[in-house]
């Protein structure tokens, strides 16, 4: 009797653990099938198209460039697209507005996309519209495409929920953001922000630094990834906009080294600031945090699946020895 007690309840055991697997595979399988690699890929290169395609940028100014003199900046940096687009994709209407240390007077991609088909997308990024707007010579007919899918597709408007002049988020509710950070990011950059540091306009920053400010360049990177850095996305993760928005609001709220300074009262001594390394992953300890972190990510379903296995495999020897008995 208590060896049909225990098949009875082993065999439930098997069939409720079916249902909760198949669930769990079907609902992933759908979000994956969601997903579309061409707009990540995208995505990486309006950031930063030479460094995604691991190749050198070209030499001297993009030849637009030069027909705006408010910003000075110059070389590889005038070839991204979102030098004078902007992380909002807005341009002069955006972020990088008169007025703006960014400002150049071109306009925003994101307007001019809703009025024309990726073909013509590809044909203004290939010099048909414009000779000296054309990248075919250094971005590959399929990443041209890649890029111009990501613009008519994947674009978003964050700046009605953004405070132009504080850059905090209206609205939004920090205790998603909270839960979605501590489940995705933090593992890699620690509870606070700071766990990986990285150059941000020559300063060494946190993600706190990152989402004080520039907001617009947290929530592009915090979807779409930084090329040449292996982490994980919003879009891979099925985050919505607003999900994006609330783990930037949280993140606002997480130590950025522009908190104001108190002066050390008389006696006490100021400790030395401890030098970090710049860049994303500069080093072995935080480039093996950073490809753990996206490698559990993928594996995630893989454990959950052995772990199922074994106990399914357990079980079925427990019944085969209760049978003997």
């Amino acid at each position: 009797m208590k060896s049909k007690g225990l098949m009875k309840a082993g065999l439930l055991f098997l069939v409720f653990g079916l249902i909760v697997l198949s669930g769990w595979v079907g609902q992933a399988q759908a979000r994956g099938l969601e997903q579309d690699s061409d707009v990540p890929r995208g995505a990486l290169l309006y950031d930063n198209w030479y460094a995604a395609l691991g190749v050198q940028p070209p030499q001297g100014n993009m030849p637009v460039w030069e027909r705006q003199t408010t910003n000075t900046r110059s070389g590889a940096e005038t070839w991204r697209c979102v030098s004078c687009h902007g992380w909002d994709y807005q341009g002069k209407d955006g972020a990088y507005r008169e007025g703006s240390d960014r400002y150049t007077g071109f306009p925003g991609v994101y307007p001019a996309v809703t009025q024309r088909t990726e073909e013509e997308i590809v044909a203004v990024l290939s010099g048909k519209v414009d000779p000296q707007h054309d990248f075919s010579p250094y971005i590959p007919e399929a990443d041209l495409k890649a890029l111009a899918h990501f613009l008519k597709t994947s674009l978003v408007n964050d700046n009605e929920y953004i405070d132009p002049k504080t850059f905090k988020v209206l609205g939004g509710d920090a205790a998603n953001g909270k839960a979605l950070y501590e489940s995705q990011c933090a593992r890699c950059h620690g509870a606070d922000g700071a766990t990986l540091r990285f150059r941000f306009e020559g300063r060494d920053a946190t993600l706190g630094t990152l989402a004080l400010l520039d907001p617009w360049r947290f929530l592009h990177k915090t979807r779409f990834g930084t090329p040449g850095t292996e982490m994980v996305i919003g879009y891979d993760l099925g985050w919505t906009a607003q999900q994006g928005r609330d783990v930037l609001l949280y993140v606002q709220s997480l130590p950025s080294g522009l908190e104001p300074q108190q002066s050390p009262s008389l006696g006490e001594t100021v400790p030395s600031p401890v030098e970090q390394p710049g860049g994303p992953a500069r080093n072995v300890f935080t480039g093996v945090l950073t490809a753990f972190g996206a490698l559990f990510t993928g594996l995630g379903f893989a454990l959950i699946l052995g772990v199922f296995l074994i106990g399914v495999l357990f079980v079925i020897v427990w019944m085969i020895r209760g049978k003997k008995q």
